[in-house]
């Protein structure tokens, strides 16, 4: 949802670092076939849940905007446009989980593989 918000800003030339790094990988069947393709032969894939707290949305739109390399990106589209990338992610997660403190769920794959 951020990386689509921050997208609409800038439609012909949309920032994309989520999107091409390990932050979109989300298909293990697709990651392990990748690491077997690099030639890892013993592969684990272990998914971890949690919850995601913040107190307000404005708090993931700086980490995501502005506290990750997608800020480089960013920054590159003029002056103001981490301010107005910022405010667009953050409306964008209040959209989603309203105002207020939000608890969400998260999860990432701990990957263990040996050659």
């Amino acid at each position: 949802m951020i990386t689509e918000a921050v997208a609409a800003l800038f439609p012909d030339d949309p920032p994309r670092f989520p999107a091409r790094t390990p932050h979109g990988d989300h298909d293990i069947d697709i990651i392990r076939a990748a690491l077997r393709e690099a030639g890892f032969t013993r592969v684990a894939i272990e998914t971890v849940a949690k919850r995601s707290r913040a107190a307000s949305a404005r708090d993931p739109a700086i980490g995501f905007c502005q506290g990750t390399p997608l800020r480089n990106e960013i920054e590159a589209r003029g002056s103001n446009a981490l301010e107005r990338a910022t405010d667009a992610a953050a409306d964008a997660v209040e959209a989603r989980f309203s105002r207020g403190p939000i608890d969400a769920r998260i999860q990432a794959h701990v990957i263990t593989a040996y050659r």
